[in-house]
Formats: C-alpha cells, structure tokens, sequence
C-alpha cells in the first residue's frame, strides 16, 4: 500500500461507519490523511469508527446525521469545517435500499431511497465543493454509484435510479467544477461482502458465496470492501491528477459479461 499518498488531507466519509465506507476512512487514514471525519446514520457506528481512527494516530470525529433530511446533510459538512478549517476530499458513500417490485413500490420507499442514494450527494458535494472553492485549495469529490447504475437490477427501481443519477451528477459537476480545481469522480462497484449485502440476502447464501465463489462474476468472488476503498484511494491521488468525470467500475467482470452460457 502507498505511504503518504494523501498525506495532510481532510477527508470526509459518509455511511463511514461500516462496510466500504469504513475500509476508505481507514485506507485514508493509512495514506497519510491528518483527519478523517466518519459520517453515519447510526451512533454507536460512527463513534467506533472514528476511535478506531484516533486509534492509529489520526484526528477523527463521529457525525451523526440523518442525510435524507437537508439538515443533516449541511451539519456532515459544517461540522467538518468548524473543527478542521477546510475540506481536500469528500465522498459521498452512505445507502439506504428495500427490495420490492415496481408495482407494489409505494411513495414513500422511493422518496427516502432516492434522498438518501442521490439527493443527499447533491447537498453534500455541493456544499463540500463551495468549501473548496472559497479556500482556493480545489480539492475531489467522489461518489459511490453501483453496477446498477449501468443497467437494471429487477426490484431496485428506486435504487438503480438514483445511482445512475449519481453517476451521471459526477459527470456533471467534473466538468462545471474543473476551472476550480475540483475533480469529481464516481466508483461503481459490484457485489460486494459487506453487513449491507448480509442483511439483503442472509448469512447463510453470503457463506456459500464466500466458500464456493459468486458464480455470475468472471473473478469468481464478491468485492471486498477494500477493493472499492483502493479505488477511491486511487481517484483521491495525485496519480489520477488527470482523471475527472469517470464511473469507475469495480465488478470482478461483472458487467463487461454479456451473457452467460448455462452450464450443463
């Protein structure tokens, strides 16, 4: 792993308290970053993750913030600037999902689904990057999209919008924020082994999945959730100084597979 490769750098994280989020606040924290701030719906998530930041010598807070509300997406970027004084990199990772068909969906699934998944990168990131561009230091704010914002995932209607809403946010925003020296960028990874996928499909097909492989990926396995944190690591650096306005896809294959041949 690179020493120092974000050495000096605020970083803010939400959904930081577990899964991919937590893996990108420690994989930050290892590169050098002198402050990590860890948002997350939950206390006691957000808390552990932050002294487990203090823990390996870095300045760390837990932000409890409800980021469906415009309130709490203000407070995960103030807090921030009240204790640090400026912001380098902002990534927008906290999801929320249910799994119902179309049909049966009603208003209010889609409405948090979207705030949370979409909306919520909106406030945050645009407030982030006015940070950014009042303190003159640019900075990179990044995404966490989906494989589903490529293509459909029956029963995630909600879902699948909004992160193919966020990818294309990052589009946008790359090339309206470039003359300030802000880079943004989206990752969208596939199935991954996180406590969000346990609680979606259960223990014991997670198991099986990580004994004898995830059978619709070429690479055979699910993504960890440090994969997907070495691809913000990545995006966040100064190697990708002339990278903005991309969805990184980290799948395993996954969606460069066109079809696959039953087995016989």
């Amino acid at each position: 792993m690179p020493d120092q490769r974000h050495r000096d750098k605020v970083v803010l994280i939400t959904g930081g308290g577990s899964g991919i989020g937590r893996a990108t606040a420690l994989r930050f924290a290892h590169e050098g970053a002198s402050a990590v701030y860890v948002v997350d719906h939950f206390a006691d998530r957000a808390e552990s993750a932050a002294a487990e930041l203090r823990g390996i010598g870095v300045r760390s807070a837990g932000i409890v913030a409800e980021l469906a509300d415009l309130e709490g997406c203000r407070r995960a970027v103030d807090d921030v600037l009240d204790d640090a004084g400026h912001l380098d990199v902002a990534v927008s990772n906290a999801a929320a999902w249910t799994e119902e068909p179309f049909l049966e969906m009603d208003d209010e699934a889609w409405c948090r689904v979207i705030a949370v998944n979409l909306t919520a990168y909106f406030r945050v990131s645009q407030r982030a990057a006015k940070a950014m561009v009042e303190s003159g230091r640019g900075g990179v704010i990044l995404f966490t999209a989906s494989v589903s914002s490529l293509g459909a995932s029956p029963e995630f209607a909600h879902y699948s919008a909004a992160k193919a809403g966020a990818a294309n946010l990052a589009q946008t925003m790359a090339i309206e924020l470039a003359g300030h020296g802000i880079r943004v960028n989206a990752v969208s990874p596939g199935p991954a082994d996180t406590q969000q996928s346990v609680d979606l499909v259960g223990e014991e097909l997670m198991e099986k999945w990580r004994r004898d492989g995830f059978p619709v990926v070429p690479l055979k396995r699910l993504a960890s959730a440090e994969d997907v944190a070495a691809a913000f690591s990545y995006l966040a650096s100064q190697d990708a100084a002339y990278i903005t306005g991309v969805n990184l896809v980290v799948d395993g294959g996954l969606t460069a597979h066109a079809y696959s041949v039953p087995e016989s």
